[in-house]
Formats: structure tokens, C-alpha cells, sequence
């Protein structure tokens, strides 16, 4: 057993190791002190979520943890090993996990013979209690005369500007993050409004479906936009699983071009990591970031020379300030455009005349017809959400939307499976009823919030120039295997509307003068 005498926490000769399990994001003067209370022994950082960085739980990446663990056990004199533990599903073996892991990359076998584990966080404190490890509770420790305050407390300090984050950190921290300009990395995540936990812009999104979605639509995305990329630096903002610059690799024209994608989700990002390292680009020049555009620059000013956005910008629109969050977004895109440079936008589109009243007539024979108010499936997990929504029908399922949909809408029943509706609200609707599989992160996204003449406004008023390439565009298979057989459009007074555009494809250059 660790025993405490005067303040000073021994180990028996047989328990040579503290190991301190923890994301490590920033440490303290307190954890500094506390364990030079260990009369001996080698401390084993078990630095957990070592795999995730730009995240509200993570927002800095393990290399920059290592480092400030090194200069903290330097200057404390301390004997320390760090290891990176990778985040996994929740388990109650994260005990195990984390000593094997230990186990692999340092040939330590840790036992409760020889090992104190040092930990506040009473729920991890007991995995290790049921293996049968003393337990030494840090902050937690109820003889200390005052309650220190946590690691992550400190860095809710310094996201919030308070500068007392300073005084509560340790040296050895305060280093790191000035010398690798950590403050404004940490300031930029945490209070990111755009950004989950997780480094995703929904807890509901199944982003496997996404990584699908991306790779069977590329091909026809770079056709769509290949003649317009102009070499050089070529960016993809919410590049995905980087499908699209697989196929830029494969241009002999841009072999000798920097392919560098930016994508805010971390499942994403990782994916694109991965096939990096397993060789998929052939051009040396491939990088990628874990970014939000929007909180800050990425790049130089005028220095890219294509930036590219696939179904990227009505996000920004959905889960920022609308416009707003959009004209922030255009400029920073414009700031880092080298002059003659190009940014493609290719992405959803709402008709010129969405304020249009209309009566859609939707199908009420593919699907059950529940009466009464709609559920909240906020509570559901995504399999019975989807079983759910998937068993109504097209007309049930207009409901439902207009129940989930974060952008309300109204809409009058005026017949049997007809509404009368706003354009927009009706097209909002059908090009997203099919989407069960992400049906509560597909209704918080609004695809009809600018029309193609707003957008063209919008460009213009940062600085672009429309090339005659940009223009509107209707999905016709869309129309013709999604719509069309279940719904059919028509004016007030009964007459048959064509379907309106659904996507729009944006080639905004920078003035080379500009």
C-alpha cells in the first residue's frame, strides 16, 4: 500500500511505479507538487484519447502533451514514461485496456504490487480499485486543506481569456503553449459554436454512411469541376474521407500541385489520415487538417490558388448565423485566394422563388398514416428513428419533418395527401425525406436557405467575379426516382409546376488585380 506520513506519500520497495492516467491537456503547479510527494518510483503518463486533437474534450494533440510531460518531469525532476492510449468504445475494461497498452509499448507490466495509480476521477479510480491498485486521488485527496483546481478547469480558464490560467499552470505547460501557439488553438475549439465534443457538427451523424456517400459521388464531382481547378495550391475544405483528392492525385497535370484537404469531423479526418499512411496518393505533397474554416486562418493571404467545397457551405449556413456564418466564410475563402485564383462551390440550392405559395400533393399509400401529434425521437437511437420514420408515408413523413426540422415552417392541409406550402419549405422537405439513416443530424441542415441569385449577391458583395460556368442546376434523377413518384407540384389555382432547381455549381475567381 502507498502510505502518507507528514505529507509525503511512500511506496513500499516493491511499488515502483505511479501511473497517472489522464488526457493530460495541461498541467498544473498543484499536480507538480503533489507528486514530488513520491518519495520514489517512475511515473507512467497514460495519456488517454491520444488519437483525437481540435475537439472540445481534445483540442490539443498528444505530441504537444508529450512534449509538456517531458519538460515537467525535466524540471520537477521527475523519472516519467508516456504512453499514447487511443480512444475506444466505452468499456468497463478501460483499466485493462490502458495496462496492456502500457504493456506493448514499454514492456511494463504493471501490477498492484508495484503500482500506485494516481487519479480524481472517482468512476476510472474504481476500475482500477476492482483490480486491486491503491488508489493516490490527486485533487480528490480529502486531507488537502483546500480543494486545487482541475486540469480542465485551468483550461476553461484560459478559454475564456481569464489570464489567472497562468498562474495555476505549470511552467512546463505555459511553455508549450506559447512556443507552439496553443493559447488561441485552445481558445478556437473550446468555443467553437460549429464543433461537438467529438469534433463532428452533430451527435447523430453516422459518418460510415458519409464516407460511403462521398466516395460514390466523386467521380462526378471532379468531372463537374475538373476543368476550372487551376494548379498549384489546391485546397478541399470539408474534404470528407478525401475521396475527391484521390482522383486530383491521379491528374498528371497537378502532379507537381500541394492536394491538402481541411475537415472539422475527426472520424473524417482520420480516414483521410489513414489512407495517407497506407500509401493511397502518389504526390508527396498531401496534407491534411483538422480545421474549422471559420475559426480562424488556415492559410497565408493569397496564397491558394483553388479552393474547392462540396456540399460543405449549406452546414456553415445551418449551424452558424445563416448568412452571417456565410459571408465570414466567403471572405476568409477570398483573403487566402491568390489573385486570378479560383473557388469552386458546388452544393444544394433553393429555388429563385421559395417565398412561393404552392400545393404539393404527396402520396399517402406508401406508408402508415398515424394520427395525432409526432413523436419526439430525440430520445430514440438512430436504428429505431430510422424504423420509425422508414414506415411512414410520404405525407406522415411531411409531418415528422416539420416536427424535427430546425427551420420552421407552416403549411395547410387543403385535400387528401395536399398541402399548401411555401416552394423552399416543400423542396427542403423532399430532397431530404430518404435521409433515415441521419434523419435527426439531415434535419437540423437547411439546403433551400439562398437561391442561386442570393448566392451570386453574396459572392460578388466579397469581391468575386462570376465566371459564365456558374449557374443553377436541377438533379434530375433525384426528380425522377425520389420525387417525382411520390409528390407533384402545382400553383394555387391547379396548374402543374415544373420542379425547381435543387444545386447550384459556384466559380468565383479573385479579381488578379484584386
Amino acid at each position: 500500500m502507498a502510505r502518507r506520513h507528514h505529507g509525503v506519500i511512500t511506496i513500499h520497495s516493491s511499488q515502483r511505479f505511479v501511473l497517472f492516467p489522464g488526457r493530460h491537456h495541461l498541467l498544473t503547479r498543484f499536480q507538480a507538487e503533489y507528486l514530488s510527494r513520491f518519495e520514489a518510483g517512475t511515473i507512467v503518463w497514460a495519456v488517454t484519447s491520444a488519437n483525437h486533437e481540435n475537439t472540445k474534450r481534445n483540442p490539443v494533440p498528444y505530441h504537444r502533451r508529450e512534449a509538456a510531460i517531458e519538460r515537467f518531469s525535466l524540471l520537477g525532476g521527475l523519472r516519467s514514461l508516456v504512453v499514447p492510449i487511443f480512444d475506444a468504445a466505452p468499456t468497463d475494461a478501460f483499466a485493462e485496456v490502458t495496462l496492456k497498452t502500457i504493456a506493448v509499448a514499454t514492456g511494463l507490466d504493471l501490477t498492484p504490487a508495484d503500482t500506485v495509480v494516481a487519479c480524481s476521477t472517482p468512476e476510472v479510480a474504481a476500475l482500477y480499485q476492482r483490480l486491486g491498485f491503491p488508489i493516490a486521488p490527486v485533487e480528490a485527496d480529502p486531507t488537502l486543506r483546500t480543494t486545487p483546481e482541475r486540469p480542465w478547469d485551468v483550461l476553461l480558464r484560459l478559454a475564456a481569456g481569464d489570464e489567472t490560467w497562468r498562474k495555476l499552470a505549470h511552467p512546463a505547460t505555459v511553455d508549450v503553449y506559447e512556443r507552439y501557439r496553443l493559447v488561441d488553438t485552445v481558445r478556437t475549439v473550446v468555443n467553437d459554436p460549429l464543433v461537438g465534443a467529438e469534433g463532428g457538427l452533430t451527435a447523430t451523424r453516422d459518418y460510415r454512411t458519409y464516407v460511403e456517400a462521398f466516395a460514390d459521388a466523386a467521380e462526378r464531382k471532379w468531372a463537374a469541376v475538373r476543368r476550372h481547378v487551376q494548379p498549384g495550391r489546391i485546397v478541399d475544405i470539408g474534404c470528407g474521407a478525401g475521396a475527391v483528392l484521390e482522383l486530383a492525385d491521379r491528374e498528371p497535370g497537378l502532379h507537381e500541385s500541394d492536394l491538402i484537404g481541411v475537415e472539422v469531423a475527426r472520424h473524417l479526418y482520420s480516414e483521410c489520415v489513414h489512407k495517407k499512411a497506407q500509401g493511397v496518393f502518389r504526390n508527396a505533397n498531401v496534407y491534411f487538417y483538422q480545421r474549422n474554416v471559420l475559426g480562424g486562418a488556415i492559410f497565408a493571404d493569397r496564397s491558394v490558388e483553388t479552393t474547392l467545397t462540396f456540399a460543405l457551405t449549406h452546414e456553415i449556413w445551418s449551424y452558424g448565423r445563416q448568412r452571417e456564418s456565410l459571408l465570414r466564410f466567403a471572405r476568409r475563402i477570398f483573403d487566402h485566394t491568390a489573385p486570378g485564383g479560383v473557388w469552386i462551390n458546388s452544393d444544394v440550392c433553393g429555388p429563385d422563388d421559395r417565398r412561393r405559395e404552392v400545393i404539393l400533393l404527396l402520396s399517402t399509400a406508401d406508408g402508415d398514416n398515424p394520427a395525432g401529434a409526432r413523436p419526439d425521437l430525440a430520445g430514440l437511437s438512430s436504428e429505431q428513428v430510422k424504423v420509425y420514420v422508414e414506415s411512414l408515408s410520404t405525407r406522415a413523413r411531411l409531418d415528422q419533418f416539420a416536427a424535427d426540422f430546425a427551420f420552421p415552417f407552416t403549411f395547410e392541409a387543403v385535400g387528401d395527401g395536399a398541402v399548401r406550402i411555401e416552394l423552399g419549405a416543400a423542396m427542403d422537405f423532399l430532397t431530404r425525406k430518404d435521409y433515415v439513416d441521419n434523419w435527426l443530424s439531415e434535419t437540423r441542415e437547411q439546403f433551400c436557405g439562398l437561391s442561386f441569385a442570393e448566392w451570386s449577391e453574396l459572392l460578388t458583395e466579397v469581391g468575386f467575379e462570376l465566371d459564365p460556368a456558374s449557374a443553377p442546376i436541377r438533379n434530375d434523377w433525384i426528380i425522377e426516382n425520389r420525387i417525382a413518384p411520390v409528390a407533384s407540384l402545382t400553383d394555387l389555382d391547379g396548374r402543374p409546376l415544373d420542379w425547381p432547381v435543387t444545386h447550384l455549381l459556384a466559380v468565383a475567381r479573385r479579381p488578379r488585380n484584386g
